[in-house]
Formats: C-alpha cells, structure tokens, sequence
C-alpha cells in the first residue's frame, strides 16, 4: 500500500492523469485542433489556389524526395506533428517534451498510414506522458526530456501505429462498405452517432478523420452534424437571438450541453431531425463527402463540411479515390441536396420536433437558454 502511494504522488506532482477526460475528451479534441491546423487548413488552401488560379498558392515551394509541395501541401504534409504537439499541449506537457512530440507524431503518421490519426492519439499520450514523468529529475533534463520522449515515442510508433492504423483503417471501410449496402438503415445510424458525437464534449471530427469516413457514410455523417447544429441554433433562436444562432450554428451545439445535463429531452429534436436527413442524404440526393475525412465530423462548423463536400467534387481526397471517387462536376440537383441536407431540412425539422416536445410539457421556455 505504502507503495502504491508513493506512485500515486509521484503521478500527481508530474500531472500524469490517467482518466477518461484526460484521454477521450481532452486529448481527443485537442488532436481534431492539430489536424484542423494542418491538413484541413492545406486542403482548403490547395482547393481555392486550384479552383481559382491563384498563383501563390498553386506554385510548389519544396520538393521532398521529388516530390513538391505547395502552402497547403506542406500544411498537410505536417499533419502528424501538429496532431501530437496539439495532444502535448492538452497533456499539459512541459516544453521539452512537447516539443520534441513533433518528431513523434511525424513519424507515427507515416508509420499509421491511413489509420494515422488514430495511432498518433495512442503514441502521442504514450510519449508526452513518459517525457512528463522525467522532465526536470536530472541535472541534464534538456538532454534526457527530449531522448525519452522521442525514442518512447517512435518506439511505441514502430510497434503499435501500423496495426492500429490497419484497424482503424479496417472499421471505416466497414462502415462505408456497410453505408453502400444498406444506405438507409446505415444512413439513419451514422448520421445519429456522429451528430451526438458533435454535440457530446468529444471530437466528431476527430472520429471521423481516425475512421476515415469518406463517400456515402460521410455524407450521413455531414447530415447528422448539420442536423444537431443549426438544429440547435434555429429552435433556441427565441432564447439566444441572433447571437445563439451563429454561436451554435456555425460554431458548436456542443455549447447546449450544460442544458442538456440539466433537461437530456432538449436533445430529442435535433437527434430525430438527423435520423431524417441521414438517409435523405445517402437514399435521395447520394450526398458524398470525398473530401478529407475530418469534413465529415464538422457540419456547419465554419462551413467546414460543406467546403469538404464541394473539395470532394472537384478534387477527391487520397482516402477518397482510394475508395474509388472521382472528381465531377456537380449538377443543380447536387447543390440543392447539400444546401437542403445542411441548412434547410434542419431548420425546418428540429423546431417541428422540438414544438411536439414542447407540447408534450418535456421541454420549457428557459431550457435552451445559453449561458
């Protein structure tokens, strides 16, 4: 006992918290932030300078192994090591050691491959908390801090990214190729979980991007994210104004999870109105996000899923045409779906489904008030 205790100090004086919320909420969120920065950012870049001929952003700067790279390419290319160092950071890492977690999560992206992003959450908590727990014990720490936690990063990276990334890699096309099949049942199911997953204090975008969630089953996934966000933001627009509706729906629903806790009932419309649009998107309008896979988990969220959606048209995502995408030109009925899968039928539906809550006295004037 008089053991154990000593352990449990020598955790806590290094701020090692092993915990759900450290883990799968903190890090989690952290890590869909990392690859917002860098992947996200560099496809959005690479999309307008190719849609719209800007030069600066189309001329290759670098070449790498032969290979050249433009802002956004480059953007994307670091990926990894912001995912890991935006992990460090949510860790509380000390500076050696999140620093040195930019080698760490390069090489564990690579190593992951298609399940990288995955592998790079276990690998990153794995090194930044062995860098935790001997930063600042020796006399030469700027020595000892970076060496640990480098070689307990890729070391871990070495053994265990490939066969998460294979998993991870394995699950996504599980769902996609399940989505194909049966897009309405499919439709229903990842449009629900991954708009909870939205409005839960987790990272939607995160799920989405270690799944790889592209085609069919990111559509849904767009639709259910849609569905919780402006849904929340139109049927709480008499509580929170206009403020409320930016906030939520270009923002987050994640902001009416305290109402939430209080009234769970609050969370039916929303959840009903992305069981409608889910396979509305996948059994009508054939939504498919190919663009990259982090779109799907972010809805409305600075337009980020639609601008996904329009990438995924005119220039798939590797994931996507690995799957078997191919760029298109898309048509009026194209546009109309996304328009009315992103905006429209979530306006319209939540506040309906919501109003039936009310009438049933399940939900009140006050309940959606924002903070």
């Amino acid at each position: 006992m008089r053991e154990d205790g000593r352990i449990k100090a020598f955790l806590k004086r290094k701020n090692v918290v092993i915990s759900a919320k450290r883990y799968g909420i903190d890090a989690l969120g952290a890590m869909a932030q990392g690859l917002f920065c860098s992947l996200l950012i560099g496809t959005i870049l690479n999309t307008i300078g190719n849609q719209f001929h800007v030069g600066f952003l189309t001329a290759q700067l670098i070449t790498i192994n032969g290979v050249g790279y433009t802002i956004g390419g480059m953007a994307s290319f670091m990926s990894g090591a912001a995912m890991a160092v935006a992990i460090g950071y949510a860790l509380q890492a000390p500076p050696l050691v999140l620093f040195s977690l930019a080698t760490v999560g390069y090489a564990c992206n690579a190593l992951g491959q298609a399940g990288g992003p995955l592998a790079v959450l276990f690998v990153a908590i794995i090194a930044a908390e062995a860098g935790k727990m001997v930063s600042k014990e020796t006399k030469i720490d700027i020595l000892v801090t970076p060496i640990v936690t480098t070689l307990v990063g890729i070391g871990a990276a070495w053994v265990i990214a490939p066969p998460i990334g294979s998993a991870a890699n394995a699950f996504g096309q599980l769902i996609m190729r399940a989505t194909d099949l049966q897009p309405f049942l499919m439709g229903i199911l990842v449009s629900v979980l991954v708009g909870v997953a939205l409005t839960l204090p987790i990272s939607s975008a995160a799920i989405c991007s270690v799944l790889g969630l592209t085609g069919l089953a990111g559509g849904a996934a767009v639709a259910g994210c849609c569905a919780q966000m402006v849904g929340f933001a139109v049927m709480s627009f008499r509580e929170n104004g206009w403020g409320g509706l930016v906030s939520q729906g270009l923002g987050t629903s994640m902001l009416q999870m305290p109402n939430i806790v209080k009234n769970p009932r609050i969370w039916i419309a929303p959840t009903l109105a992305s069981a409608v649009t889910g396979p509305v998107a996948t059994c009508i309008f054939r939504l498919q996000m190919n663009g990259d896979a982090i779109n799907s988990g972010m809805g409305t969220c600075g337009l980020c899923g639609q601008l996904g959606v329009w990438t995924g048209w005119v220039s798939p995502s590797a994931a996507a045409l690995a799957n078997g995408a191919s760029a298109i030109n898309p048509t009026a009925f194209d546009w109309a779906g996304l328009i009315l899968i992103s905006f429209v039928l979530p306006a319209i539906l939540a506040p309906a489904f919501n109003q039936i809550c009310r009438r049933l006295g399940w939900v009140k004037d006050g309940d959606l008030k924002l903070s």
